[in-house]
């Protein structure tokens, strides 16, 4: 149906504004009679040139994603039908893409689909677990209880997702600024100092001779450098979306001395925040496992998860085969352990996310604390061997010039 934009007065003699979808013109002049709005004013809505463009439509962001399941959930929870819930949230949403999605959810609803069956439809911003813990609530009659639990684990996840964020954020910069300062230095001043020292007469220091060969290199073949690593990098992707590749890179950065403390934590607190509100949500635990090791996002933890759903289907508990994998430290198995045999495993495993989450927030600062002063020093080696380098030949003659 077509958009119709109005504008109006309502009873207090107030202006007002608004944007409608309706089959004519007449079922907006009915509708705003109906909530004491006169109209001065009823047009289509102008088209969108872009709108069939995927590439220029804004995405749908976690934000997004977590403001729907919120106030979703307190519909649900005041007896509205699930139908007039879309509707409403429709009506509300600002995202032109999310807005258009919302809409074939509730085209699809009043259809007769069920909402994990309209949901799955969108598996960019509707993941498995998502889909699945829908589908259990509205198995369960428990929709709004469901929502409930997403929202809040999507904010965690959220919240998880942006410190590991910030944690990388400083090297990147660094690295960043320190790579173009190295690439000015080396196109631009090097050749100054390189014709000054022509007028020398004498043979350059050797860290000198090294610098210049560097600058002449990287303007002479600059574009075959980029070339080469642009090369390197399509090489390096297309390598880890191997099976054996990504295993070796994603086992190799659990081992990483500095970022693979920080990578098991996340993967401890991501494992059983999701594995602890499925359950909690009546999700099965094979199912549940399945599709944790999906989410996991490294393939030796895939693996691993893998290995406890196996060693569950033949009869073993969970917390064995989590040990087993030396992937989880062995307090995590063992409260894993402790839930299992008291049938409390969901709120174990919440206990669990939520001393992780605190673990995160630790890990993080050290690592930031313990990056600082390698970056600094990186830094002064690089920049300041290169600025040493220029000026050797200075001290050298004016050391000649004073002997």
């Amino acid at each position: 149906m077509p958009d119709f934009i109005w504008v109006g007065k309502d009873k207090k003699n107030r202006s007002r504004k608004g944007k409608m979808e309706a089959p004519n013109e007449a079922v907006v002049q009915a509708h705003l009679q109906r909530i004491k709005i006169t109209p001065s004013k009823i047009k289509p809505a102008p088209k969108d040139i872009f709108e069939n463009i995927q590439a220029f439509q804004p995405k749908v962001t976690e934000k997004d994603i977590i403001v729907f399941s919120r106030q979703f959930s307190t519909m649900i929870d005041a007896g509205l039908p699930i139908v007039q819930c879309l509707d409403i949230l429709y009506s509300q949403q600002e995202n032109p893409t999310f807005k258009k999605i919302i809409k074939e959810m509730k085209d699809a609803v009043e259809g007769g689909q069920t909402l994990a069956e309209a949901l799955k439809k969108h598996p960019k911003e509707f993941d498995t677990l998502f889909v699945n813990m829908v589908a259990a609530g509205e198995a369960g009659g428990i929709l709004d209880v469901i929502l409930q639990r997403l929202s809040a684990y999507l904010e965690k996840a959220a919240k998880l997702k942006a410190q590991v964020k910030s944690a990388m954020t400083y090297p990147i910069i660094t690295l960043s600024i320190a790579g173009i300062v190295v690439i000015v230095i080396l196109v631009f001043v090097i050749p100054v100092f390189e014709e000054m020292f022509a007028d020398f007469g004498q043979e350059l220091p050797m860290p000198t001779q090294i610098v210049i060969f560097l600058s002449e290199t990287v303007q002479s073949k600059i574009v075959y450098l980029l070339v080469a690593f642009a090369g390197l990098v399509v090489a390096f992707k297309k390598w880890y979306s191997t099976e054996k590749g990504r295993g070796i890179v994603d086992n190799a950065a659990l081992k990483a001395p500095i970022f693979g403390i920080l990578i098991r934590k996340v993967a401890v607190a991501k494992f059983t925040r999701t594995m602890g509100t499925m359950l909690a949500s009546g999700v099965s635990i094979l199912d549940a496992l399945d599709i944790v090791a999906k989410t996991a996002g490294n393939k030796t933890i895939e693996d691993s998860i893998y290995d406890v759903r196996q060693g569950i289907s033949e009869g073993r508990t969970m917390a064995d085969p989590l040990l087993e994998s030396g992937v989880f430290p062995s307090m995590v198995c063992s409260m894993i352990s402790v839930g299992e045999s008291t049938g409390a495993l969901d709120a174990m495993l919440g206990k669990i996310a939520d001393f992780y989450d605190d673990e995160v927030d630790t890990a993080v600062e050290n690592l930031t604390a313990a990056i600082e002063p390698m970056m600094m020093a990186f830094l002064g080696v690089v920049i300041g061997g290169l600025v040493v380098a220029l000026y050797l030949p200075v001290f050298q003659l004016a050391g000649a010039v004073g002997g």
